[in-house]
């Protein structure tokens, strides 16, 4: 049976005086000593061997704090961890620390997110917020101590991130008011206090909520059907004009689209990920495009699709200096940055920017491939969504 806080009250040693202990259930036991000390302790196993932690002091420790403190140890078991290894959930406040209430968030968040972003938010929170505020009580958390933590990141030069984790830690606020461990949000007071990220000027392009109207208003297009399909994928790939105007078939590869290094005029190729409706999309320019070698032909299939043709269809839509097709490009990074789910690096490597900073350049060679898979799987779905004259005929 459970252990009730009265009998962790009335707990003393056996009559003989020497120590006891009294099981709670799931490993976690109070163990009472000869001279009268209570000390919360859990057993597991790890590797095939049998492991005793210790928990804290009762009372130090109550009853619910050492519970939700077994919660904490069980998952770091279940991610594969030794728990005696992980310092810091051992220090976590109780059940009303920071820590404590920060991990249960990201649990909950846990099954929607792809393994790469959980463990970017968890490392921004292990690496930046934990050793500042993570054994202090939440009630006990003013706005200006929140505000000391993300100093240190934003002296750093890492704005965005200093923003995501202001947003990380506001969340984490919100489910401890939720649940009765605190009343107000102090991150919630500094939106205003950090520093705006510099604009940059970019091309016409569409805001996220204009993009369900934009592709509904693309569907009715009235010119060559061509034309539409080689804007919506366009849109799929996060490719610059050129890059699809003059793409050949003997570039797609099953799953991805490779175009050379020496078309991409960069240093090395440039490999995109296809997903569903990209695939879909590219079968029905394969109908149009007959035996042309070109993706998306022009007139008698022997030359490219002219450079013109995609932005004069933007025109005769209604988005006339409102828009560009390169501003699809700025859509795509806006919108994926703001979802917090992707790293900006796999963000910038499918966008196939070319950064000022050689240092950064030089050592930052990675693909990023699993990650820009399930990113553009994504923002394929998300397009998706906002057309209410989706794909579905196609993807049948």
């Amino acid at each position: 049976m459970p252990l009730t806080d009265i009998q962790c009250r009335n707990a003393k040693p056996k009559a003989d005086g020497s120590p006891t202990k009294l099981a709670d259930g799931g490993g976690l036991f109070l163990a009472v000593t000869a001279a009268g000390g209570k000390y919360w302790r859990m057993t597991y196993r790890f590797e095939g061997k049998q492991k005793l932690l210790s928990i804290g002091e009762y009372p130090d420790k109550s009853l619910a704090d050492a519970r939700a403190l077994l919660g904490a140890h069980k998952r770091t078991l279940k991610a594969g961890k030794d728990p005696a290894e992980n310092k810091a959930v051992a220090a976590t406040g109780g059940t009303d620390g920071f820590e404590t209430v920060a991990r249960e968030w990201l649990e909950a968040q846990k099954p929607a997110w792809v393994p790469e972003h959980y463990q970017r938010v968890l490392g921004r929170f292990e690496n930046d917020v934990f050793p500042e505020i993570g054994t202090m009580r939440c009630r006990d958390i003013t706005a200006a101590k929140v505000l000391e933590v993300l100093k240190k990141v934003e002296g750093r030069g890492a704005i965005d991130v200093t923003k995501r984790i202001r947003q990380s830690i506001g969340k984490v606020f919100r489910l401890a008011i939720a649940t009765g461990r605190d009343e107000r949000n102090p991150a919630a007071d500094l939106v205003d206090a950090l520093k705006a990220r510099p604009k940059v000027k970019h091309m016409a392009s569409l805001e996220a909520d204009e993009i369900g109207q934009f592709l509904t208003n693309l569907q009715g297009y009235d010119g060559e059907r061509q034309t539409r399909v080689a804007i919506e994928l366009i849109m799929h790939t996060m490719l610059r004009t050129n890059e699809l105007r003059f793409g050949k078939w003997s570039e797609i590869k099953g799953d991805h689209w490779l175009i050379s290094a020496e078309r991409m005029k960069m240093s090395r190729d440039h490999k995109v990920p296809l997903t569903k409706q990209s695939k879909a999309l590219l079968s029905e320019l394969r109908t149009l495009a007959g035996d042309s070698e070109w993706i998306v032909p022009g007139v008698g299939g022997q030359k490219p699709i002219s450079q013109n043709t995609m932005i004069f269809a933007l025109y005769r839509l209604g988005y006339h200096s409102r828009l560009t097709i390169h501003g699809f490009r700025s859509t795509a990074s806006t919108v994926l940055n703001e979802s917090g789910l992707w790293s900006p690096d796999a963000i910038e490597r499918q966008l196939a920017h070319v950064h000022g900073d050689k240092v950064r350049s030089a050592y930052n060679r990675s693909e990023y491939w699993s990650e820009r898979v399930k990113m553009m799987d994504w923002w394929s779905d998300y397009l998706t969504e906002r057309n209410s004259n989706d794909l579905s005929a196609l993807l049948a």
